[in-house]
């Protein structure tokens, strides 16, 4: 994903129906208890299907999930720099090693 997608998708050089599920998330993470069948009905005008939506919804549920059971339990989020460290262990050695 390019640094402007995640800078800001609404003005990303990105496809319209990629568009229209990331602002389906997005209102599905910050604010859920507003989604209702019409923002489905939004992302499905913007060109996008069923199962992208259905992907989409199964990913950000999962990530907003544990990502609010990591802030409820203060786990211990890496910096970039122990990331980078993690990122290369897991290069030399794989996630069995």
């Amino acid at each position: 994903m390019t640094r402007a997608v995640l800078d800001d998708y609404r003005t990303a050089p990105i496809s319209d129906k990629l568009r229209a599920v990331l602002a389906f998330i997005e209102k599905l993470t910050m604010k859920p208890d507003e989604v209702t069948a019409e923002d489905a009905d939004a992302a499905r005008a913007g060109g996008a299907s069923d199962a992208a939506i259905e992907d989409a919804l199964a990913v950000t549920v999962l990530f907003n999930t544990i990502d609010r059971i990591a802030d409820a339990f203060g786990f211990h989020v890496p910096d970039a720099n122990e990331f980078r460290k993690m990122g290369a262990m897991l290069l030399k050695r794989g996630y069995l090693g």
